[in-house]
């Protein structure tokens, strides 16, 4: 599993249909790409949510991201993210 941060911005519409369902069924698309919902934060400034996700695979990256904003209205921006310790790793061997 690869671990994903999804950066939400809201629309005026999308800020509408706010509720607990809605996120609901977003958790449960996620599930469906047999991903897991690690945690989903609101936040204040530039960015208004932040989901962190563990899936598959890029692909399912790409398919999690526009299959929230189909649902919400919400778009968001997607990145892979590894942690520091994996990171250090990679650009210690050179």
């Amino acid at each position: 599993m690869a671990t994903f941060i999804l950066f939400g911005k809201y629309s005026a519409e999308a800020l509408k249909g706010v509720s607990e369902a809605r996120t609901k069924k977003a958790a449960a698309l996620v599930k469906k790409l047999k991903g897991k919902v690690i945690g989903m934060y609101a936040t204040l400034g530039e960015k208004d949510l932040v989901f962190i996700l563990e899936l598959p695979g890029l692909d399912d990256a790409i398919k999690a991201s526009v299959g929230l904003y189909r649902l919400t209205g919400i778009s968001f921006t997607t990145s892979p993210a590894i942690s520091v310790d994996l990171f250090d790793k990679l650009l210690a061997k050179g």
